[in-house]
């Protein structure tokens, strides 16, 4: 097996790439990552107007984009990006599930259609990209898959109530590991990102929160998206040649007390 320099071990130049939730947050950063290690990139989003808004900065960068606007929760609508992503760039070789959403209620005042739309967005989304461009990645020979999962798959968060979130995120870790063992003999790697709690428009929502927060994360301070681009080029990337399965916990140490 030959293994790259030093230098080219986080790069992914040449390879092609699929977000979802890439018009914002930490899917954007994401997308704009990949392209500056030298990957092309399919950004997925609900919201048509941030994925092209995206796409136009990678396009910035000297690399090639496709904005696609997709529901995650309809396998139709992941099927046709899949394929609008493989007919444009020939491949793909990196599946980056990032698209999420939470909901703040108490479980026993929490609804049927709220449990759902954590869980279709969160655990039903992350499974209907992995099947679709799994099947693409078996075909070609291999592949990575990260799939953002969270610390609330770890711990149980305070003091908002979450199960829903908490639930369908432990459910993504499960899910990469699962994948991980089945698909290693097709040469796909599957890993998960756990973020802590991190600087993006949904956690900004509840700001009220930070000052109850701060104190129990051990390096006093929320994450910015931008810190979690070491952690997505190592699983992108040869660095983690012989990683598979693992759960890249970046918390600043909460899960740890």
């Amino acid at each position: 097996m030959k293994h790259p320099s030093v230098k080219d071990l986080f790069s992914v130049e040449g390879q092609v790439a699929f977000v979802t939730g890439g018009g914002r947050g930490i899917g954007k950063v994401f997308c704009l990552t990949l392209a500056e290690a030298g990957a092309d990139v399919a950004v997925i989003d609900i919201d048509p107007e941030t994925a092209s808004q995206t796409a136009k900065e990678i396009e910035a960068m000297g690399r090639r984009a496709l904005a696609i606007k997709a529901d995650v929760t309809k396998p139709d609508e992941v099927e046709r990006a899949v394929q609008q992503t493989v007919e444009r760039f020939g491949r793909i070789d990196i599946l980056v599930n990032n698209a999420g959403i939470c909901i703040h209620e108490n479980a026993e005042n929490m609804t049927d259609e709220q449990w759902d739309a954590v869980m279709d967005v969160n655990l039903k989304g992350v499974f209907n990209c992995c099947r679709a461009v799994g099947r693409v990645m078996i075909k070609q020979g291999g592949g990575k898959i990260i799939n953002v999962a969270s610390m609330s798959a770890l711990i149980v968060n305070r003091p908002q109530n979450q199960v829903a979130y908490n639930a369908s995120k432990a459910g993504v870790v499960m899910l990469t590991k699962s994948l991980a063992v089945e698909w290693a003999q097709y040469g796909i790697r599957v890993n998960a990102i756990s973020p802590g709690y991190t600087l993006t428009e949904m956690t900004k929502k509840v700001s009220h929160l930070f000052p109850v927060w701060k104190p129990m994360i051990p390096m006093g301070r929320l994450c910015e998206p931008e810190e979690l681009r070491g952690a997505l080029l190592f699983l992108a990337s040869d660095a983690s040649s012989y990683v598979t399965g693992h759960n890249l916990v970046v918390d600043g140490g909460y899960t740890l007390i």
